[in-house]
């Protein structure tokens, strides 16, 4: 069997939920080889969260699935896919590695899951090699990152290669989820228990980490609500 390949695709443009809650864009997905979607949009039920980024917002962000491997006419035909139903031919989107540090809570296709997903997309600096950035991500960050958020889910997305040249260089996309309440409540977000010196301490320790891998400059968050579906058994 082929190796699973995984596709994200940054939008950007408004009232996306219903274009891709769409079946047709399912049965179109699928008849192009995707085996799984994944559908994450920044819309009401987020809009009080923190959302922002150095260029136009992003406001939906999609995971494809595909049994494709490395075939590039197979996953830009999916990009394109895409583009064409929210009708952005420009959409980023980047073939990744994905890292599940730890799994969500499983939920019946269509249904939006019961938290606060939000979807970071990560720009490595200028002074720090691709070895040394993934190393420190990967190995150092993470276990900070779980230890100092109230944190149900944390997936890791390794860019490997952009598939449309429009697409920035960004280099790892993470979403991690949080309780709905952390949208209005730092110490939901932050797991400090109404604990304020604990919740600033938490905040301190994960900024420094941050800084460390530039995590904290030309940044995008993206606060979403998660849709996920089965194209196929």
């Amino acid at each position: 069997m082929a190796e699973t390949t995984k596709l994200i695709c940054a939008l950007h443009g408004d009232g996306l939920g219903d274009l891709l809650r769409s079946s047709s864009l399912r049965d179109e997905l699928r008849a192009a080889g995707a085996t799984r979607l994944q559908v994450n949009i920044d819309d009401r039920d987020v809009a009080g969260a923190m959302r922002f980024g150095p260029g136009k917002a992003v406001t939906g962000v999609v995971s494809v699935w595909t049994d494709a491997e490395r075939d590039m006419p197979a996953l830009t035909h999916l990009v394109a896919t895409i583009g064409a139903a929210v009708a952005e031919p420009d959409l980023h989107a980047y073939r990744v590695t994905e890292k599940v540090r730890l799994d969500p809570a499983p939920g019946p296709d269509g249904v939006r899951a019961d938290v606060l997903a939000q979807v970071a997309l990560l720009r490595r600096p200028p002074t720090m090699s691709p070895p040394d950035y993934l190393e420190y991500w990967l190995v150092q960050h993470t276990p900070i990152a779980i230890r100092t958020q109230n944190t149900s889910a944390y997936i890791q997305n390794i860019v490997e290669s952009p598939l449309t040249p429009t697409s920035p260089p960004v280099a790892a996309i993470v979403e991690e989820h949080f309780p709905m309440a952390a949208i209005s409540d730092p110490h939901a977000f932050y797991g400090s228990r109404g604990d304020e010196a604990e919740r600033k301490r938490r905040v301190a320790e994960l900024m420094e980490s941050v800084h460390r891998f530039g995590a904290d400059d030309g940044l995008d968050l993206v606060p979403s609500s998660r849709y996920q579906w089965a194209l196929r058994p």
